[in-house]
């Protein structure tokens, strides 16, 4: 059977960041770097290498910053020629025109309000949204991973990772139900899905991790503005209410993910991806090695 593609991506980037102020106060957390690219930059790289090309970001006041990011600077591309400076590193900070839209979440009502703001974009067609501060880090990516798995099964798949049960209590998590065959055991049936759940009361360990692949019907449940945890609109209702309505998987990651919507999930980021890097990482191990000594 062939399935609708995912061509179109939603970025929920209206967040104030309240969890980094004051570096947060003029600059969005999704603009803070690892090592040096800025946080959304990882996530609009993954979408593209899954062969997604159209970005919608949806946004708050004082995000200028992130579109600006994926747009020609003129005078720094003129400066940098007539410097005789290598321009490719700004080659992934490139949008075809017309592939990056930006829409306004007004009031902070929730990650669901915030991909319910994207509906007239993401039209009738399957789509995937990516949380930044949620990093993924692995070959093939996260989203890609997903959208091979999608192309075999189609309808709704959410990204998992496992984690220790002590730790349950602080995410979504889901039901799991079969495991298809053909995919090396990385995909699971969702039944169900629980927001932190007590750690006895989890059925299981598998914690929804900011990757997912949604049909347009979404967007109908959302509308109604039901509220949830915290008085918001929340996705993971949204989600669940379409669970038995349509085929419904979770893919678990084969990869790293690191919490950076957290400090030290931030720290951890930095210093995993400069040990990774070349230019780095002998020099990185030296300065770890003097401080902790």
């Amino acid at each position: 059977m062939t399935h609708k593609p995912v061509r179109k991506a939603v970025f929920p980037v209206a967040g104030l960041g309240t969890r980094f102020l004051p570096a947060t106060k003029a600059i969005p957390k999704e603009m803070l770097p690892i090592v040096d690219r800025p946080l959304i930059q990882y996530a609009v790289e993954e979408a593209r290498e899954a062969g997604i090309e159209e970005l919608i970001f949806v946004t708050g006041r004082g995000k200028v910053s992130l579109v600006d990011h994926f747009d020609t600077a003129f005078e720094l591309e003129t400066t940098m020629r007539e410097r005789d400076k290598d321009l490719s590193i700004l080659a992934p900070t490139r949008i075809e025109p017309g592939n990056l839209v930006s829409v306004r979440q007004q009031e902070p009502l929730g990650l669901g309000h915030a991909i319910w703001c994207a509906r007239a974009i993401v039209g009738d067609e399957p789509f995937a949204i990516f949380l930044p501060d949620e990093l993924m880090v692995g070959s093939p990516g996260c989203m890609k991973q997903m959208v091979d798995a999608y192309a075999e099964l189609g309808g709704n798949l959410i990204s998992v990772i496992e984690v220790p049960d002590e730790e349950v209590s602080r995410y979504g998590v889901i039901t799991p139900g079969g495991k298809p065959d053909g995919f090396g055991g990385a995909i699971t049936e969702v039944l169900g899905l629980v927001e932190k759940p007590k750690r006895e009361e989890a059925p299981s360990n598998l914690i929804v991790s900011g990757r997912y692949i949604l049909q347009p019907e979404v967007m109908r449940v959302l509308e109604a503005k039901e509220t949830g945890a915290g008085g918001e609109i929340q996705l993971t209702d949204a989600m669940a209410r379409m669970i038995g309505q349509q085929p419904f998987h979770a893919v678990t990651f084969a990869g790293r993910r690191f919490d950076c919507g957290a400090k030290l999930g931030f720290i951890e980021a930095t210093l995993a991806l400069a040990l990774e890097r070349e230019d780095l990482a002998d020099d990185v191990r030296a300065l770890a090695v003097r401080l902790l000594g």
